[in-house]
């Protein structure tokens, strides 16, 4: 059982949540709704934590495959549903970017396995409808 903490500390909507082991997380509602910019939306949360929660897992797998991953980022882009309410990602397109000794076929796998296999965050989105699209880039230069 995973025991989460959360308590208004600022303004409305000001909340911070607190796990088990103390780490923090400060959430607001949006300035149009009233809220003060004291934190990360809830939504754009649940699209961090796809990135955490994939993250780790190719970084798993590559290091287990003897990759050796110099730098690693992810972008992510999310689409709600518009005038509903809940409001659910339609959409989310991961891009993740790789650089180091890594072969660009096992990056793919990797992100593939992640995306479709070990993701519960990814998994949770799914469920929900959300059409997730992934792309892999390797040692790509930004011009």
């Amino acid at each position: 059982m995973i025991a989460i903490n959360l308590r208004r500390v600022s303004g409305d909507f000001g909340m911070e949540a607190t796990d088990a082991n103390g780490h923090i997380v400060r959430m607001d509602s949006s300035d149009e709704s009233g809220g003060q910019n004291f934190g990360v939306r809830p939504m754009q949360m649940l699209l961090m934590g796809l990135g955490g929660c994939s993250a780790i897992d190719i970084v798993m797998i590559l290091k287990k495959q003897r990759q050796t991953i110099d730098d690693f980022s992810i972008s992510i882009s999310g689409e709600r549903e518009a005038g509903k309410e809940p409001s659910l990602w339609m959409n989310a397109t991961v891009t993740f970017k790789l650089k180091g000794d890594i072969d660009p076929e096992k990056a793919a796998r990797a992100c593939e396995l992640s995306m479709n296999k070990y993701c519960s965050v990814a998994e949770t989105l799914k469920r929900s409808g959300t059409n997730l699209t992934w792309k892999v880039e390797v040692n790509e230069m930004v011009g």
